[in-house]
């Protein structure tokens, strides 16, 4: 097979059109800046951070407070980190409260809220279930989705009412939990077509890209067209179990596979990876639904899907459809995040949605980002000050998922013009383009 050089601007897929958003003056700078000049060793007001700023101080704080830290989550409202402290740990609030954050106490500890998880994975480890630590109730989130019944619900409820009071709350989903897994227009191998979500460059240097790991058992070989000549193939997957993730290297070592996204036509940098901060605002690019935004509700989260379970995932309140796989979950400021699993519910009714964080995907395949980082340290809280349309970017080459190669994959695949090439606009209402189509540029 005869490879070609694939040009810049063909090497990503592009997200064309109007895409509807759910809320006012997204994807525009941040207008808050991190007020780093207060010191750290003063118990001030807390400070006004962004969110990848919150994510790092979160994680500094986790290691000074050792087993008084019950988690932490950040206040998009107020800009704020609220970290959790075990109650009667008067000395570590002040800690928290000098390093610039809210303090709030509480009566769970880490250690017992995973002792609960563990339990939880032992005895009801049930298809459709899913179970995250929730640091805004300080209890761990679990979910059963519409095809636990009957014995299956039993065993769960039980399970959960073993934790103790106050340690876990149970919800009913209305959908099913799955991953996404058809339409769209992305990459293809055989009849299936998944999403590409980051470039990336592979540990010896050469271009590649990050995708979905279930997407990788449509095949080995992907190419940019249905039907057309491979330009990649399969390096590594993970699906199920610690992960869903997979690395793609592009087939010639020539192609340029740039750290950017084209939306639209306009080239948008994704400067590095982050990892997600619980409440921290978050953006979905899918072919299927478009832009969506919404929050992180959980960490680390297990999700048990018909195909087995899945862990360390990152759960939201972001919408998705079958044929969101693979794409790209990023914040405002342009920082990559997760790329989309599963989950249940749509986005007309809402739903769960479970990510594959970015950061873990990159330390496993050994691949890079961006500026070659891994975590957003203080060149992610600048992120904002570039051009105006950072985070319009985060889905470098965002789209579907892996999935149907049935019915309506040409009319997903080929909306060239669907919504023009406005690129990413702000709507009121969130159904009218939201199956807006991707753009291809040539």
């Amino acid at each position: 097979m005869s490879h070609k050089r694939i040009p810049k601007r063909k090497a990503a897929i592009a997200v064309g059109g109007v895409v509807a958003l759910g809320a006012a003056a997204i994807l525009l700078p941040s207008a808050n800046a991190s007020q780093d000049g207060a010191p750290d060793d003063v118990a001030a007001a807390p400070r006004t951070l962004k969110a990848g700023d919150a994510s790092d101080l979160a994680t500094r704080l986790a290691g000074t407070l050792g087993d008084a830290y019950a988690g932490a989550w950040y206040d998009g409202e107020e800009k704020r980190l609220v970290v959790n402290v075990v109650r009667g740990e008067g000395d570590m609030a002040l800690k928290v409260r000098s390093a610039g954050a809210e303090v709030r106490e509480v009566d769970n500890s880490m250690a017992e809220l995973e002792a609960g998880a563990d339990t939880l994975k032992s005895e009801a480890t049930i298809p459709g279930t899913s179970w995250a630590v929730d640091p805004r109730t300080n209890k761990i989130l679990v979910t059963a989705d519409s095809t636990v019944t009957g014995d299956k619900w039993d065993q769960l409820e039980s399970t959960v009412e073993s934790l103790g009071s106050g340690m876990a709350t149970l919800t009913k989903s209305e959908g099913t939990f799955r991953t996404f897994v058809s339409g769209g227009d992305a990459i293809f191998a055989g009849g299936a077509r998944c999403s590409l979500g980051f470039n990336v460059t592979a540990g010896d240097g050469s271009p590649a890209f990050l995708t979905a790991g279930h997407c990788a058992a449509a095949g080995d070989a992907w190419s940019d067209q249905q039907g057309g000549e491979p330009i990649a193939t399969v390096d590594q997957a993970l699906f199920p179990g610690d992960g869903d993730f997979a690395l793609v290297r592009y087939d010639d070592p020539a192609t340029e596979a740039p750290s950017e996204v084209n939306v639209g036509g306009q080239t948008v940098p994704i400067v590095q990876a982050a990892e997600a901060t619980v409440g921290q605002q978050v953006f979905r690019m899918g072919s299927t639904t478009g832009l969506a935004d919404g929050q992180v509700l959980g960490l680390d989260a297990t999700v048990n899907y018909p195909e087995g379970t899945v862990t360390g995932l990152i759960q939201t309140n972001v919408c998705a459809e079958p044929g969101d796989s693979g794409g790209s979950l990023f914040t405002q400021d342009g920082l990559a995040i997760g790329l989309t699993s599963g989950g249940s519910g749509d986005c007309t009714v809402g739903g769960e949605t479970f990510f594959q964080p970015v950061t873990t995907a990159l330390e496993a395949v050994g691949a890079t980002l961006g500026d070659g980082g891994a975590a957003a340290g203080d060149g992610g809280a600048d992120a904002g000050d570039e051009a105006g349309a950072e985070e319009q970017g985060a889905g470098q080459e965002a789209g579907a998922g892996a999935g149907d190669q049935a019915d309506g994959q040409d009319a997903g695949a080929e909306q060239d013009g669907a919504g023009g090439h406005q690129g990413v606009q702000e709507q009121s209402d969130m159904g009218s383009d939201r199956r807006s189509g991707l753009t291809r540029t040539h």
